[in-house]
């Protein structure tokens, strides 16, 4: 396994891998890897000939207040997990390197990004669009690997890719869940004991929304109130939104008539944890 951290070193080994017609696979991170990142590794190395997988703590998609400076990092593991899967190349670049002095291109998806998280964190989608984008000019991957946890993430990725005519296939991986339903997340790490057994009130909920679907009920605004009400009964959770949206608009959903997402963000204590649900709709 090698490490590049130059752009232009990582470019031209892509560019040499494909004149040598090597299917290139690509798992953008942020580093502290976990069982869920590896899950993508392993999906990008049965489909690809050579796998990339980049590390890089992206300071663009950080709000002020929020935790960049703090957001957990261990190179050392990562780079040991990632030898152990076999993985060709780990780009790690600086800061620097990506946003040298003078920097000022950006991308912006419009729709997707101003519901769910994006009404919470303005100028998130920009910066993961932004740096999303560099990282495919710089790896040249012909697929990346996305997880599900990041809905939005996952959209927002995959209408970028559509409306600028990318020649990338973006591939949809399955939210990874401890064995207690908790969606595997790097601010997991964050939790106190008692708060991570609080967070295990966002699976649930969404279990009872689905419960409550399957059963009959088409109010999203009722499902709401129960889900909320059902989270608030354990310490530490505030809740910051649940809303029921169609799957691919991410619009909100008044009436359930078909299938659904139900996407929730949940502050644990200090800690802000994601999680969704897509709920099937029999006719």
């Amino acid at each position: 396994m090698e490490v590049i951290r130059a752009i232009k070193e990582m470019q031209n080994r892509a560019n040499l891998w494909r004149r040598e017609n090597f299917i290139i696979g690509f798992v953008p991170t942020m580093g502290y890897l976990h069982e869920g990142h590896l899950s993508l590794v392993r999906m990008a190395k049965r489909r690809a000939d050579k796998v990339v997988v980049s590390i890089f703590v992206n300071p663009l998609q950080f709000g002020p207040k929020e935790d960049y400076e703090v957001y957990p990092r261990d190179p050392e593991k990562d780079l040991s997990l990632l030898e152990r899967e076999q993985v060709e190349v780990v780009f790690m670049p600086g800061a620097k390197e990506m946003y040298p002095q003078g920097y000022q291109t950006y991308v912006e998806v419009s729709n997707l990004t101003q519901g769910l998280c994006g009404a919470f964190r303005p100028g998130h989608f920009k910066g993961v669009t932004t740096v999303v984008l560099k990282l495919f000019n710089i790896v040249k991957p012909h697929f990346a690997v996305f997880g599900e946890k990041d809905y939005q993430q996952l959209k927002v990725i995959q209408r970028m890719v559509n409306d600028l005519n990318l020649e990338i296939e973006i591939v949809a991986a399955p939210t990874i869940r401890d064995w207690d339903g908790l969606a595997l997340s790097s601010r997991n790490t964050y939790l106190s004991q008692e708060e991570r057994r609080s967070a295990l009130a966002l699976y649930q909920s969404l279990k009872l929304a689905e419960r409550l679907i399957l059963g009959g009920e088409r109010r999203a605004e009722r499902i709401r109130e129960l889900m909320q009400e059902y989270i608030k009964k354990f310490p530490h959770n505030r809740v910051q939104y649940i809303e029921i949206v169609n799957p691919e608009t991410l619009e909100r959903v008044d009436l359930i008539k078909e299938n659904v997402l139900i996407a929730l963000a949940v502050y644990v204590g200090k800690t802000r944890l994601i999680d969704n649900k897509l709920i099937r709709v029999e006719g």
